[in-house]
């Protein structure tokens, strides 16, 4: 290991300011959106079981930003809601439900029926989706993987093929890289030179911030020197466009050391979310006419 990959080095160096380095803006979560996400933008919104990037999924709706591609590993109640206000033409994904609760309904009706607009569909499996992400992350076209075989997947989408290993002559799955135009993500803490920390649960963030063109943080808190935390992934200033304090930004999820999963919202949703209009009376009440905060 070397010394940068320490947390307590690592952390020390990042809240260090760079000379000729771009710093991460601290800024309103409205104006970071409005600068950073842009109409037919493809645009992933990640995390795993928390720190899922809620607020600003709903400040997507607000500002009506549309023709979105967007790119998640389990998209759940967060595009449900985003597919549902008809922004989005196509879903790039590995697996879709409301977490311990059953379908998607907005985005059923919106494969089923088209409603409120068609969506097209981009589907893999888990192991595909990270090993896209970190294509992306590490610059590179594709990554291959032991993965697809007995599936029809690779028969339904133009992100699939095969290699044969130069060096064994297996025959392996190859997926494109993914590189969104902006990555979405919501952590515990940044510090003033915009330097973040998560930890907890951090499924792919780290390499969907890596890939994209443009990195949206919203943070719980900023404190004045990150504090290692076991396993914890630190984000450098230099490759984050905003950071947007945002405390409870993650609700209905959850965000480690600061709140706890709302699983009364997960059950309510699936009733809004089965039927149009109670769906549209709850974003136009909850999301439209809010200033940001979360129903709670």
């Amino acid at each position: 290991m070397t010394p940068c990959e320490t947390g307590t080095t690592l952390v020390s160096i990042l809240s260090i300011p760079t000379r000729g380095v771009t710093m991460a803006d601290i800024r309103s979560l409205q104006d970071a959106v409005a600068d950073l996400v842009h109409d037919g933008d493809t645009v992933a919104m990640e995390g795993f079981t928390h720190l899922i990037p809620y607020a600003a999924a709903h400040e997507v709706i607000r500002q009506g930003i549309t023709d979105l591609t967007l790119v998640r590993m389990t998209p759940d109640v967060i595009y449900d809601q985003l597919i549902g206000a008809g922004l989005v033409r196509k879903l790039v994904f590995s697996w879709g439900g409301n977490p311990g609760v059953g379908s998607l309904h907005r985005f059923r009706d919106a494969v089923e029926n088209g409603w409120p607009r068609p969506l097209e569909l981009d589907e893999h499996s888990h192991a595909g989706m990270a090993n896209r992400y970190v294509a992306g992350a590490s610059k590179l076209p594709f990554a291959v993987l032991r993965g697809y075989r007995g599936s029809d997947i690779p028969t339904r989408t133009d992100t699939v093929s095969t290699v044969v290993c130069p060096f064994t002559g297996e025959e392996l799955a190859a997926v494109a890289a993914l590189n969104p135009d902006v990555t979405v993500i919501h952590a515990q803490q940044a510090d003033r030179a915009g330097n973040v920390q998560m930890w907890g649960l951090t499924g792919v963030q780290k390499e969907a911030a890596l890939a994209a063109d443009r990195v949206l943080v919203t943070v719980e808190e900023i404190v004045e020197e990150l504090t290692p935390r076991p396993g914890g992934i630190v984000l450098p200033t230099w490759v984050i466009d905003a950071v947007s304090v945002v405390p409870g930004g993650a609700h209905p999820s959850y965000a480690t050391g600061y709140s706890t999963r709302d699983n009364d919202f997960y059950q309510a949703w699936d009733p809004i979310a089965r039927d149009r209009e109670a769906f549209l009376t709850w974003i136009e009440e909850n999301v439209r006419d809010s200033e940001g905060a979360l129903t709670r």
